[in-house]
């Protein structure tokens, strides 16, 4: 146990869970792969949030309805664990998880399903690349390693909910003074998701950026709490004063996460560098022309210049009481013009190249009054 210190509050999740796979591949290196996925009671969607294996991510960005995969709805059901020791009883599958894991070279696994207080969340998976291994003493060390998972997945999700809810609460405030409220963060998160999605493979994104990035993005203005209205509600163009006051809302918007953290003692929770910079960075433009740092190109950070992206698009596209919502093609136009000025030219062309979602999205989250 010359690593206990990777599982202290304070280690990345992910960094928990390669530390557990690593304790059990010193008895049974047989195990080569560990996997989390979360479960979303309201949309019934169970996506791969962490995978721990050598080499290449086999299940990039897994996610399926739990309704439409019989087995792990039975597990799900049963509240009890599910093995498969040979996958050629699976052969012909068409299930894209089950290929997926057969064209990467495993041949059994052992799937557990994640609870606390009789609470489904989820599920543990362990892979193995020969048959006929979950058996015997195995079974039992794995069903203390998965509670174990399942505890700090938990605890991991009930932080980053903490976090959330109290961030968001205090965004209420500015939402009331706002008129980009309504179904604005709702699109833009969506939107953001996309954009990072589309360039998970070619950046190499892990499925716990994505959903850290969703997750975070609706949080980007959080700082504006602290501007005042004769600013935050001004009808016309800002003076130079007010430009001034309104470009603060981002280092005020950092300052309050730190805050909120320390006193709320949240300072581990996963991915929490990300909203600070979502936070501190979302007004920064490629060519460096931005605030409040002047960064330019990939300095700033992959998860700020997504939000850019996705918060502009959804800005250009919406009612405002000053302006008129562009039609997509307009506001792609426009960002395109600006492409490599104001926008990553990567992040750009990922939201561009999804025309289809992004309409889905605005159908699923149609202004109402103001956005």
């Amino acid at each position: 146990m010359s690593h206990l210190h990777d599982l202290q509050d304070q280690s990345p999740l992910q960094q928990k869970l390669r530390y557990l796979l690593q304790t059990l591949q010193q008895k049974y290196p047989e195990v080569q792969r560990m996997a989390v996925a979360l479960y979303d009671h309201g949309s019934d969607w169970v996506k791969t949030f962490a995978a721990i294996e050598d080499g290449q991510n086999s299940l990039p960005l897994y996610h399926a309805h739990l309704a439409q995969t019989t087995w792990l709805q039975a597990v799900a059901n049963s509240q009890t664990p599910r093995v498969i020791n040979d996958f050629s009883v699976l052969q012909d599958s068409q299930k894209q998880h089950v290929r997926a894991l057969m064209d990467a070279g495993y041949r059994a696994s052992y799937t557990l399903p994640m609870c606390v207080n009789g609470y489904f969340f989820g599920f543990v998976f362990f892979n193995a690349r020969q048959p006929e291994v979950f058996r015997g003493m195995l079974l039992s060390e794995l069903d203390v390693l998965g509670h174990l998972a399942s505890l700090m997945v938990y605890n991991e999700r009930s932080s980053v909910r903490t976090l959330l809810a109290t961030l968001k609460s205090a965004m209420t405030m500015t939402h009331a003074r706002d008129p980009e409220t309504g179904n604005h963060l709702e699109r833009m998160s969506r939107y953001s998701r996309l954009i990072a999605q589309n360039l998970a493979q070619q950046q190499g994104l892990d499925d716990s950026f994505v959903e850290h990035v969703y997750l975070f993005a609706p949080l980007h203005d959080l700082g504006k709490i602290t501007v005042p209205d004769r600013v935050l509600l001004k009808p016309g163009r800002l003076n130079e004063e007010e430009q001034v006051i309104m470009r603060r809302h981002a280092s005020a918007g950092l300052e309050l996460i730190n805050q909120l953290l320390e006193n709320f003692g949240l300072a581990s929770v996963s991915q929490v560098q990300m909203l600070r910079h979502i936070v501190l960075h979302h007004h920064e433009l490629y060519d460096g022309s931005g605030y409040p740092g002047g960064l330019a190109g990939e300095a700033i950070p992959l998860e700020s210049r997504i939000v850019t992206v996705a918060d502009v698009f959804d800005a250009l596209t919406s009612d405002r009481p000053y302006k008129r919502a562009w039609s997509n093609d307009e506001a792609f136009a426009w960002m395109h013009e600006r492409s490599g000025q104001m926008f990553d030219p990567a992040a750009l062309q990922a939201l561009m190249d999804k025309r289809a979602e992004v309409e889905h999205i605005q159908q699923c989250f149609r202004e109402n009054v103001f956005g």
